[in-house]
């Protein structure tokens, strides 16, 4: 198979004629068919990620075709369209057990923990827990884009936020993560507010259904929050991750007001200072979210079934496996202008 592939970290990927991998007895090999081009592969090709092992081919948000199936799996067969999470479970451990794989303590994720999509092929362990059917007319590029983005994204606003019609839903940055949020939560008949440093990016929200946008540079976020909700807002989530944009988030909730967490706090910022004293005053609730089981892609999939959610308006380019080197590369000196999918192998 043709594969993207470095055998040391910052050291410029090569194209390269791999084997074909095979299938473990619980699980499968997908054809690749679309796959997503993430910032966390450019920190993994960088050497930020403890879980990857050299060599390596990277990449973790994809869609395909089944190709080959494990002797023990019971729910696929070959030919099968599939997408699948970015955190995968194993199927046995107490989490996996209530339903909660996408904490599972022996998770895996393609790309990190195993080779990855970046390939023509790529094997998927545990296939009868992890894998999702893709409805016939949702593409591959779509499915791709739902990575863990907005996948990510949607269990944060649906699942963690539990957000409903008629609230007032603030989302901290407004990178991949929180433009996903904020399509989710307006689609659910939230009111939302965009909070970003960058105009463009906040043009962006505009265009995706924000009804307030404020730029943090020259605003006190707090303040403009409050006043605009009259007292604070039901649900605020962090997509960026930062002590800042944390801190501001819980603290320009109202009353029994919630604050999620999705973005990671890395650093100096690793460990931010909170207001406890609103937490405790106003009775608010403090959660974090991780991933999306496969289990759980039901509500999602319907909504774009039914065109209330449309996260290919999120894709900004399509390029050729050859061309994603020097996407991955160069992540972190251009600016990205939406996803990029990988759909030309």
């Amino acid at each position: 198979m043709k594969a993207v592939y470095y055998e040391q970290f910052k050291q410029r990927p090569e194209l390269r004629q791999l084997p074909d991998p095979t299938p473990s007895k619980h699980g499968v090999v997908i054809e690749v068919k679309a796959t997503g081009l993430c910032r966390s592969d450019w920190h993994g090709w960088c050497g930020h990620d403890a879980d990857i092992t050299l060599p390596h081919v990277p990449g973790h948000e994809l869609a395909g075709v089944v190709k080959a199936v494990g002797s023990d799996v019971q729910r696929w067969r070959g030919g099968e369209r599939v997408t699948l999470p970015f955190v995968g479970g194993c199927g046995h451990c107490p989490e996996c057990d209530t339903g909660n794989h996408q904490v599972c303590r022996h998770q895996f994720q393609p790309g990190f923990t195993h080779w990855g999509s970046f390939a023509e092929y790529v094997a998927i362990d545990y296939a009868d827990t992890n894998l999702v059917a893709l409805p016939e007319h949702i593409d591959f590029a779509t499915a791709a884009s739902l990575g863990c983005r907005f996948a990510t994204a949607f269990r944060a606003v649906a699942n963690q936020g539990r957000v409903s019609a008629g609230q007032w839903v603030v989302v901290h940055g407004c990178g991949g993560v929180g433009l996903s949020a904020l399509m989710i939560a307006t689609a659910l008949g939230a009111q939302c507010i965009a909070v970003d440093v960058s105009a463009a990016q906040l043009q962006r929200a505009k265009a995706l259904g924000a009804v307030h946008c404020i730029n943090a540079r020259d605003t006190n976020v707090v303040e403009a929050i409050r006043e605009l909700t009259q007292g604070g807002a039901h649900v605020s989530i962090d997509a960026l991750g930062s002590a800042v944009t944390c801190f501001n988030s819980i603290a320009c909730l109202g009353i029994q007001g919630r604050h999620v967490q999705v973005g990671l706090l890395a650093g100096t910022d690793f460990q931010p200072a909170l207001p406890m004293e609103l937490v405790i005053a106003k009775e608010l609730h403090i959660v974090g979210s991780h991933g999306l089981q496969a289990h759980a892609y039901a509500p999602m999939l319907q909504m774009i079934t039914h065109g209330k959610l449309h996260p290919q308006q999120l894709i900004g380019r399509h390029i050729a496996l050859a061309d994603s080197i020097d996407a991955l590369i160069q992540m972190d000196s251009q600016e990205q202008h939406g996803m990029t999918i990988i759909d030309r192998f």
